[in-house]
């Protein structure tokens, strides 16, 4: 076993795969663009490109030339920072390289105008220190990556609008239909030249949530002839977006099946197939269906319909395309090709077209208006209001830009040069409520993703989409759905259209009353620039004052991600922290890559790592001994020797979990570790606990009565006064729980005890958690209450008060993402050492806190 000081300049620059598969040190190549695809498919991120999924040992490929600019010339500067896709190829051209060679020509497109996101996009936050660019979606990464991953990075990416080959000049910007003025900040987005079975990455991603179950849709792969397979949080992601505006549009054709005329207006529609399931599903006896996007689009997608029988078989007779803007124009179709800016143009177009203000419309908006000027799609909603009489409005956008995750997502799509520019002024549901209410609509109902899927969605759906497949990223799929949201507005209708009441009794979680303080964060000087620190899932425990131990995770190892494998010590002498990264020499790796396992002390020379996972579909892992010599944190860390535990059979069921939590405990002198909850590869969530005996690892029966808490996962767990603590959690619903029990010690076992706070606690999972002098600290998390995030609860054992402290962020450079964290609780400094944290942020890039940070708690432990 070896170690060695970690420093930042002794880390190699190297391949990032956004499957934290190790692929090897490669030489850093310059980026052309900050924070964007370097030209050999690197992502670039403060300014260096590293080459992405270059094989070990392997220079990196040569740079690809610009066929649409002087021979032998570099990549122009409109080919660089668009598709993260666009490996080997240039943006304005029609060049395809392949393993090295110049290859045919190829106007397929890699990027959709109209998508709100990018799978595989850049850097979320390029200059950010903590972001690792694309979405390491961790639980996926092998089985998504394969030779055809490798192989299709280098597809081509299709000319963008106005810049072929041997003509001058770009267009006008566009997004999904929308002119971007000059000047704006904005380049050129890329538009096929032709539709050759292509519908981009937003139509890619909804036939792969649609291949695995998720989204009944049987026209998504005629419109999207390209295929990949998407991670699953992509899939869910996806599928309620698709879930919501189905249900709204199902619900207004309901409503207004009795009227002999109505009709659909769909803003920005890009290659969405909701007319062709419509019209399969006979839904449109009496209704007539317009669809609006940019001049290209419309024309692209009308050729595709037209080439495919299935498809032009529903729209039937389209005798009338091809006039001006109307590419088609059947009985109950009609596909526009208008800047949706120009309203004078749009308002004609569609008068050409045969839409009539004086019957019901149903107006729809998905991801289109908030890339749009503020004061022009503030126009577009009150045209909407004033020129028809009865209508309705379905919008689907982001929301909460200012939280850690709301910071990396907007940084995300500046870096697609598609900013979200409607968010500075309707940056959360209420504003977007009396906004719509501002411009002339008189009624408004609005709900973010997590509340819609809680209320609107059946419980049986619910389920049904839950076991689809092995999924393991609660956080990230919560943190999303917060921060989209779904809007019903309408005027003039008779009866009311109210699509977006709760389908029945759910649970309704009211936010934090109030705050009560803040406190103070603060990097960790003597902890800055280690990169092995940057982690999530992973654990940390003080072994002894002064000396803390970290394993496991998902994080960055020898300048690669990857799920970590080598411990970690870290150690203060005289108030400096330093950290020491220890290797392990275990012959068979997966006992040291392991993630939201846990780690107990059983005195200052041994501890227990018991279950954690590799990946979502793991049947778990067994308990590792970690043995510290006597002298650890004297003179120096020390050595730590890993082993494997040798398990009694009937302990075996304690040890094949994760997101659990173990707790030491004593019993008639005997030393336990409590072992409850968590979830297993059969089962999504556990409720059972085991009291496994310390030195020979087995499992003891022991009494314990009262009122069993419900199952959980993710919850916190603490020693107090004997017994343990069980706060918060996720249930069986993937609900967030805001109970708090106490397994207390009795003569003759053990008693379930609730615990209650007042105000009630908001329910939470993903913290930490700390008791010091009858307080019980709970530390970050992820709620369903989206305007904060949860900083420091303390909890008043005695008394039941609960108050709610923010963390003041002030001196920090970076979002801190306080999910999927540890922290360490220093009790003589009253001081909180959180260490690592963060995860993927749905499409928009790999976000981890890049640096320890110390929280004081001085000040509000005192106010106690």
């Amino acid at each position: 076993m070896t170690r060695k000081h970690v420093s930042c300049d002794q880390v190699p620059v190297v391949a990032v795969s956004d499957q934290g598969r190790w692929v090897g040190p490669v030489p850093a190549v310059p980026a052309r663009v900050t924070g964007t695809d370097g030209p050999d498919g690197s992502r670039s991120a403060g300014g260096t490109a590293v080459p992405g999924r270059a094989r070990r040992g392997r220079a990196p490929r040569a740079a690809p030339q610009c066929r649409a600019g002087p021979a032998g010339g570099a990549l122009c500067a409109l080919c660089l920072p668009r598709c993260a896709r666009a490996s080997g190829r240039c943006r304005c051209g029609v060049r395809r390289m392949g393993r090295g060679r110049p290859g045919a020509c190829h106007p397929r497109s890699e990027c959709h105008p109209r998508s709100e996101s990018h799978p595989r996009g850049p850097a979320a936050a390029g200059n950010s220190p903590g972001s690792l660019g694309p979405a390491a979606s961790e639980g996926e990464g092998k089985r998504r990556l394969g030779r055809r991953g490798i192989r299709r990075r280098w597809a081509l990416l299709s000319a963008p609008l106005g810049v072929l080959p041997g003509l001058p000049g770009p267009a006008i910007p566009c997004v999904s239909g929308v002119a971007v003025p000059a000047g704006s900040g904005s380049s050129a987005v890329s538009l096929p030249r032709q539709v050759q079975g292509t519908g981009g990455s937003s139509a890619v991603s909804k036939c792969s949530a649609a291949a695995r179950g998720y989204i009944r849709d049987r026209f998504l792969r005629l419109l999207a002839e390209r295929r990949r397979r998407r991670a699953p949080l992509i899939h869910r992601g996806y599928y309620i977006r698709a879930r919501a505006v189905d249900h709204c549009v199902q619900d207004f054709l309901l409503k207004t099946q009795s009227l002999p005329r109505t009709q659909i207006l769909s803003l920005g529609a890009g290659f969405d197939s909701l007319y062709f399931r419509l019209k399969d599903m006979g839904l449109l006896q009496h209704t007539v269906v317009y669809e609006v996007d940019f001049p290209d689009v419309a024309c692209q997608k009308a050729a595709l319909i037209k080439g495919v029988k299935e498809l032009s078989a529903l729209v039937g007779d389209a005798g009338g395309e091809g006039l001006g803007a109307i590419t088609i124009s059947g009985d109950d179709y009609k596909l526009l090709g208008v800047d949706l800016s120009e309203l004078p143009e749009l308002e004609r177009t569609l008068e050409e077209a045969g839409l009539n203000n004086e019957i019901p419309t149903l107006f729809i908006a998905e991801v289109v208006l908030t890339y749009m000027e503020t004061a022009r799609s503030d126009a577009l909603i009150q045209w909407a209001a004033e020129r028809f009489p009865r209508a309705c409005f379905l919008l689907y956008e982001q929301v909460q830009p200012q939280d850690p995750f709301g910071h990396i997502m907007q940084q995300h799509f500046r870096q697609l040069s598609t900013a979200l520019r409607s968010l500075e002024l309707y940056p959360d549901c209420p504003a977007q409520h009396g906004r719509f209410l501002a411009q002339g609509w008189t009624e408004c109902s609005v709900m973010d993703m997590n509340e819609f899927f809680t209320c609107c969605i059946p419980e049986d759906e619910q389920q049904r989409v839950q076991t689809l497949e092995p999924f393991d990223e609660y956080e990230e799929w919560h943190l999303k759905c917060s921060h989209y949201f779904v809007l019903a507005a309408s005027k003039g209708m008779e009866p009311s259209w109210t699509p977006l009441s709760p389908s029945g009794t759910v649970p309704r979680h009211a936010g934090p009353v109030g705050v009560a303080g803040s406190v103070p964060a603060a990097v960790c000087a003597g902890l800055s620039g280690v990169p092995g620190l940057r982690r999530y899932g992973h654990r940390s425990l003080l072994v002894k004052p002064n000396v803390i131990v970290t394993t496991g995770g998902f994080g960055e190892e020898h300048g690669q991600h990857c799920r970590v494998r080598n411990v970690h010590l870290l150690s203060r002498h005289a108030g400096h922290w330093e950290a020491v990264c220890v290797t392990q020499n275990a012959p068979d790796q997966r006992w040291g890559e392991r993630l939201y396992h846990t780690v107990s002390r059983l005195s200052d020379t041994l501890a227990l790592v018991v279950g954690g996972r590799t990946s979502p579909s793991s049947t778990g892992l067994g308990m590792l001994w970690l043995k510290f010599p006597k002298t650890c944190g004297a003179s120096g860390p020390g050595d730590v020797a890993v082993e494997l535990a040798s398990l009694q059979p009937d302990a075996e069921a304690a040890a094949l979990r994760w997101r659990h939590s173990t707790t030491e405990i004593t019993f008639k002198g005997e030393q336990y570790l409590f072992v409850y909850g968590g979830r297993s590869a059969l089962q999504p969530v556990l409720g059972d606990w085991h009291f496994l005996h310390a030195p020979e690892l087995s499992c003891t029966a022991i009494a314990v009565d009262g009122p069993v808490p419900e199952s959980r996962h993710s919850h916190s767990a603490c020693s107090w006064e004997g017994g343990v603590l069980i706060a918060g959690g996720l249930g069986a619903a993937e609900q967030p729980l805001g109970s708090v029990f106490l397994l207390r010690e009795l003569e003759h076992g053990f008693q379930w005890q609730t615990i209650e706070t007042h105000p009630p606690l908001v329910p939470r999972y993903s913290h930490t958690a700390h008791v010091h002098e009858g307080k019980l600290l709970l530390v970050g998390g992820v709620w369903f209450h989206a305007s904060s995030v949860p900083g420091v609860t303390v909890i008043d054992l005695m008394t039941g008060l609960c108050l709610n402290y923010v963390i003041n962020v002030e001196h920090l450079e970076w979002p801190l993402m306080l999910h999927n964290h540890s922290s360490v609780f220093l009790p003589d400094e009253k001081e909180l050492l959180v260490i690592g944290g963060g995860g993927n942020c749905f499409s928009f890039g790999t976000h981890l806190n890049p640096e320890p940070v110390l929280l004081s708690l001085s000040s509000i432990l005192a106010s106690h």
